[in-house]
């Protein structure tokens, strides 16, 4: 029916409406009803193109990091009272798409069966001496080949980041692998201190009995916090 009336609606500036209709078996109440809800239709199409631009260029102002709740907010707050399912609706046919925060994953996970080592730091983040005193973590990185895991032993005499070691994954061989590196290369004394958190790779027996084998001293700090209080961070220094 559409169809024909849009035909009817084309033709009607060379042959008279009724005539149109009478040919097509089309009654006229039809066509004008037709008539009246194409020109609706065309009205919310004009009046979606507008918002549409308007989200557009707020969606751009915000970096491409605004999605349905803060663009609806911004209208809001510009004096349009605009539904947010027609926002959403709007935002979704043309493809605009806000930045989803991802959710923090946190790597420390306590081995429940593990006994830690005591804290021998105490919250005393100086030494006199490189070599005497490490601390260590596990950090992510977003790459082209996926997410890739750092491991990194800090000296507390140099600030320098004396060891590290980068996998695909976060088990015990990755910060084994990391202490083997700061034991190569920068001499740590017998005894020397390794301190962490509590996190099942620093409480495996893998790491410990590494440890062990250099004849170096573990230390454990707080889950999750190897330097145990924002106040007391560092900063890095890479090894040349």
């Amino acid at each position: 029916m559409s169809g024909l009336c849009r035909f009817i609606h084309t033709e009607k500036a060379n042959y008279p409406i009724s005539l149109l209709c009478r040919v097509l078996h089309v009654a006229r109440s039809s066509y004008y009803a037709w008539h009246e809800g194409e020109a609706a239709r065309r009205r919310r199409q004009a009046a979606d193109d507008a918002l549409a631009h308007e989200i557009t260029v707020l969606h751009i102002a915000s970096r491409k990091t605004y999605g349905v709740p803060r663009i609806h907010a911004e209208l809001r707050r510009l004096g349009q009272g605009v539904n947010r399912k027609r926002i959403a609706r709007i935002m979704r046919e043309r493809d605009i798409r806000g930045v989803t925060r991802r959710k923090h994953h946190s790597l420390t996970r306590p081995e429940a069966k593990a006994k830690p080592a005591p804290d021998l730091i105490g919250r005393d983040f100086h030494a006199e001496r490189p070599g005497t005193k490490l601390v260590g973590d596990i950090t992510y990185l977003s790459t082209a080949e996926g997410w890739l895991y750092l491991a990194c032993w800090l000296d507390l005499a140099t600030r320098e980041v004396v060891g590290y070691a980068m996998a695909d994954h976060h088990r015990a061989e990755l910060v084994a692998d990391a202490l083997d590196m700061a034991h190569g290369r920068s001499g740590l004394e017998p005894g020397c201190v390794i301190h962490s958190d509590r996190g099942s790779e620093y409480t495996s027996t893998q790491f410990c009995g590494r440890i062990r084998e250099l004849g170096l001293r573990q230390s454990c700090g707080r889950t999750g916090s190897c330097f145990d209080c924002e106040d007391d961070r560092v900063p890095l220094r890479a090894v040349a």
